[in-house]
C-alpha cells in the first residue's frame, strides 16, 4: 500500500498503549473489512505530528476479497486525514522497510514576517531572515557516508549510526500552490535523500541548519559537530509539523 496522511492528529506511525496511531487505524480498518487480525508493517516509523506523502506499508492476508474492494472498504472507514492511495499484491518476501533502497524526506520552514493562515500546521515559522547560503554550505558536510551520532535522537534503536546521504538540498521558494491559488511568502525547503535515517535525524539536522541561518553557528561548525559524534553539540530538534516523508525507493521504482 502507498499511504498519505496528515500526521497532526496522530501519535506517530507505531501502535502505542495510548493515543491514535496510523498503524493502529489501518490494522483496525483492514481487520473489519477482511475479518482477519493483521499486522501492518511500514517502511518508516514516522513520529508524532510528522506527515507522509508516500509512506509504504504491507500486510499478509488470506482474504478472498479483491484488492480494490479492500482498498475502498478500508478508505471508507479511515478518517479524512489518512488514505490508501494505491494497493497491489506483492511477493511474499517483500518487506517495506528492509527492501527500501533509499528514502526522501523534506522539511518546510516559513521564513516570513506574517504566517499565512492555511499553512501554519505544516511549517516551522521563523520570522527573522535566515542565511540561506550559510545553510547550503553547512549541508555540504552532510553528503556521503557519515556517522550521524550527533544528530541521533534519544531512544533510537538503530544498530549503527552510519548512514549515507545521497543528496541534501536547501532552496528558497517564493510562494506555494494551495487550493488552486498561490500562497505568497518566503519558504525554505530542505530535502534529504539517504539509504536510511536515525530517530529525529532530519529534524536535528534542520535545527542545526537554522542555528547556522541565524548566525548562532558558522557553517564549518557542522563538520566539527559531525566528527564529534556528540548530540549535545548539534542544534535543537525542529518541530515535527514541518517534516514530510516524501517517497520510498525500491529496486522496481
Amino acid at each position: 500500500m502507498t499511504l498519505q496522511y496528515d500526521g497532526t492528529a496522530y501519535n506517530g506511525w507505531q501502535v502505542q498503549p495510548t493515543g491514535i496511531t496510523v498503524q493502529g487505524l489501518l490494522e483496525e480498518g483492514i481487520g473489519r473489512i477482511t475479518g482477519e487480525r493483521v499486522q501492518v508493517v511500514g517502511a518508516g516509523r514516522t513520529d508524532t505530528g510528522v506527515h507522509a506523502l508516500g509512506q509504504v506499508a504491507s500486510f499478509d492476508s488470506s482474504s478472498s476479497l479483491d484488492i480494490p474492494v479492500i482498498k475502498r472498504g478500508v478508505n471508507a472507514l479511515l478518517p479524512a486525514d489518512l488514505r490508501i492511495l494505491e494497493a497491489s499484491e506483492t511477493a511474499a518476501d517483500f518487506h517495506p522497510r528492509y527492501g527500501a533502497l533509499r528514502k526522501r524526506y523534506f522539511y518546510l520552514i516559513a521564513n516570513c514576517e506574517v504566517l499565512p493562515v492555511f499553512i501554519g500546521r505544516y511549517v516551522w515559522w521563523i520570522r527573522n531572515p535566515l542565511d540561506l547560503e550559510g545553510m547550503r554550505r553547512a549541508a555540504g558536510f552532510m553528503r556521503g557516508s557519515r556517522d550521524f551520532s550527533s544528530f541521533r535522537g534519544a531512544g533510537c534503536g538503530a544498530k549503527s549510526p552510519v548512514r549515507e546521504v545521497y543528496s541534501i538540498e536547501t532552496e528558497m521558494l517564493e510562494g506555494m500552490e494551495m487550493f488552486f491559488t498561490r500562497i505568497s511568502g518566503s519558504f525554505i525547503r530542505i530535502s534529504i535523500e539517504a539509504n536510511g535515517f536515525l530517530r529525529h535525524m532530519v529534524r536535528n539536522i534542520v535545527g542545526t541548519f537554522v542555528e547556522v541561518g541565524t548566525g548562532r553557528k558558522n557553517p564549518e561548525a557542522v563538520g566539527e559537530i559531525l566528527e564529534a559524534r556528540d548530540r549535545r553539540l548539534a542544534g535543537p530538534t525542529a518541530p515535527a509539523k514541518g517534516l514530510f516523508l516524501e517517497k520510498i525507493f525500491y529496486a522496481s521504482s
